[in-house]
């Protein structure tokens, strides 16, 4: 078993798959059975399902489609994160749906996946994500704003700063480079300062700006268009 695709007791990942299609449930389920460290413990084939099998088998990531019946994906996602302990979210997508990606980004997911995303980069994904890394890179999340056109981007800009003027001057730094898609030891030897003190600053960041992942600030980061 790989080390890096167990969580705290070194049990397996436990993955939740969701998709109202079976074709692609069983696609998933195929793939991640021979990955040896992550296992499917459900499925559910639409949102209302995907949040009643979250509570029932504690998965700790849950593979999350969008286009889906009675509850879609953006629901389903705010819903999940919204509860205590719960799973990261990983969104999957296409280029024809990037207002929901962002949504379900704000609503806490922890990234997106392309649904032709190569098979050993969607098991990366779901360790890293396991880990609390988060998948989405600052230059997709300018492909996805740049692709839709936002009338209300000028009034989240000034909510985005506004919040982000709470900050001290090293958090903003801080800040500024999560949203360029700095690692910690990126940030660390950047601003000259130990791992573990960026590491107490992104804390501190998710505290005071209430958000659930790093994707969120680079979201806000962006929102405020400070990069």
């Amino acid at each position: 078993m790989s080390a890096a695709g167990v969580v705290a007791g070194g049990r397996p990942i436990r993955l939740l798959l969701v998709d109202d299609d079976p074709l692609v449930r069983a696609g998933l389920r195929i793939l991640v059975g021979g990955s040896g460290d992550i296992e499917v413990v459900g499925e559910a084939g639409d949102g209302a399902e995907a949040v009643t099998a979250a509570e029932a088998h504690w998965p700790d990531v849950v593979l999350m489609d969008v286009r889906m019946p009675r509850v879609d994906g953006l629901a389903a996602t705010r819903r999940i994160r919204g509860r205590a302990n719960a799973p990261h979210v990983i969104v999957l997508t296409t280029f024809d749906v990037d207002d929901y990606v962002l949504e379900a980004l704000r609503g806490g997911a922890s990234g997106f996946l392309l649904k032709d995303t190569p098979p050993r980069e969607i098991l990366q994904a779901v360790r890293a994500v396991a880990s609390g890394a988060a998948i989405l890179s600052p230059t997709a999340i300018r492909r996805l704003i740049d692709h839709v056109a936002d009338p209300a981007a000028g009034t989240r800009r000034a909510r985005a700063r506004s919040r982000l003027a709470e900050l001290t001057g090293r958090e903003t730094e801080v800040a500024v480079l999560v949203g360029r898609g700095r690692s910690n030891a990126e940030i660390a030897a950047e601003l000259s300062m130990g791992v573990p003190t960026v590491k107490g600053h992104v804390s501190r960041l998710l505290t005071k700006l209430d958000l659930n992942n790093r994707v969120q600030i680079a979201l806000l980061v962006h929102d405020a268009e400070l990069l």
